[in-house]
């Protein structure tokens, strides 16, 4: 049974935004953990997009190719991460994926829950 699913996905010409949303099942909890967004075109290896830091969701890092153009946050009472993507490029285009980590890093192997991804095509 997954624990978290993403939406919001799709196609969407350059220069547009597109929301992602990534929400956890029912029970389970992720207030404590760090959340982040990965993204993996084809052929290429998944990358860290963002992430965002436990709690409040005060403290967020973004890998510098979405730098001023994408915004996460979180909205713990929703149990609810989000992902606001400005300004898409075709190189944005990907499958996204939310995971959680209970450690702050950008290593994918330290995320232990994995949402199934949500495609975002960016056409020029």
């Amino acid at each position: 049974q997954a624990q978290l699913t993403e939406s919001g996905g799709g196609l969407v010409q350059a220069g547009g935004s597109l929301r992602l949303s990534c929400a956890a099942s029912a029970g389970r909890t992720f207030s404590r953990y760090v959340r982040g967004w990965f993204r993996q075109a084809p052929g290429k290896e998944r990358e860290f997009v963002a992430m965002i830091d436990s709690g409040s969701g005060q403290i967020a890092l973004y890998t510098d190719f979405v730098k001023g153009r994408f915004t996460i946050s979180r909205d713990n009472a929703k149990n609810t991460l989000y992902l606001q993507m400005n300004s898409l490029k075709p190189e944005d285009t990907a499958v996204y994926y939310c995971a959680a980590s209970p450690r702050w890093t950008t290593a994918p192997d330290s995320f232990d829950s994995w949402g199934q991804g949500t495609q975002v095509t960016v056409s020029s």
